[in-house]
C-alpha cells in the first residue's frame, strides 16, 4: 500500500478530532460524587458530625467547592464548612469508602455513613456499610491507596 502524501496529511487532520470525539468517553470521574451538580445529593456535610445523622441542606445556604454545589441545613454550619472543608467534606470526594477500597467507585446514599476518627465515610448503601465497618482500619489503608487514582485521574 502506498501512503500519498494527501493522505498522509489527511490522516494528520483527522487525529486531533477523533481525540477530541473520544475525550468524553475516556474522561476520568469528577473529584466529588456530585449527581446533577450537588454534593452528597443536598445533604448537608456538616450535620453528620453535629447532627449524628443525615439533614437535607438547603438552596438558601449553598456554597460551590471542588466544583460542586454544597446545601447546608444553616448558615452557621456553612460558616463551618467554609473554615474547614476538607475536616466536613466526605472521604474520597463522597463516593463509597468500600468501593473505593476495592479500587473502584459507587455511588452513595445518605444514610449509609459512618464517622469515624473525625472523617465522614459514604456507603454504597446500609448493607455494604456493614461490610465496610468489618475493618474499618484496613479499608480505609487499601482506599487511601486508591484514592485518587479510581477516579482515573
Amino acid at each position: 500500500m502506498t501512503l500519498t502524501r494527501r493522505a498522509l496529511i489527511a490522516a494528520i487532520l483527522v487525529i486531533p478530532v477523533a481525540g477530541t470525539i473520544l475525550r468524553p468517553a475516556l474522561a476520568a470521574e469528577p473529584e466529588v460524587y456530585a449527581p446533577n451538580g450537588v454534593a452528597m445529593g443536598g445533604y448537608d456535610p456538616v450535620a453528620y458530625f453535629t447532627d449524628g445523622r443525615p439533614v437535607m441542606g438547603k438552596a438558601a445556604h449553598a456554597l460551590r467547592w471542588r466544583g460542586a454545589l454544597w446545601y447546608f441545613a444553616s448558615a452557621e454550619a456553612m460558616e463551618s464548612f467554609e473554615m474547614n472543608p476538607a475536616g466536613y467534606a466526605p472521604q474520597y470526594g463522597g463516593y463509597c469508602a468500600y468501593a473505593m477500597s476495592k479500587g473502584a467507585i459507587a455511588p452513595t446514599v445518605p444514610e449509609a455513613f459512618t464517622v469515624h476518627d473525625g472523617r465522614l465515610y459514604m456507603n454504597f448503601s446500609t448493607e455494604v456499610r456493614t461490610i465496610w465497618s468489618g475493618d474499618i482500619p484496613g479499608n480505609i489503608a487499601l482506599a487511601n491507596g486508591n484514592w485518587p487514582a479510581a477516579l482515573g485521574q
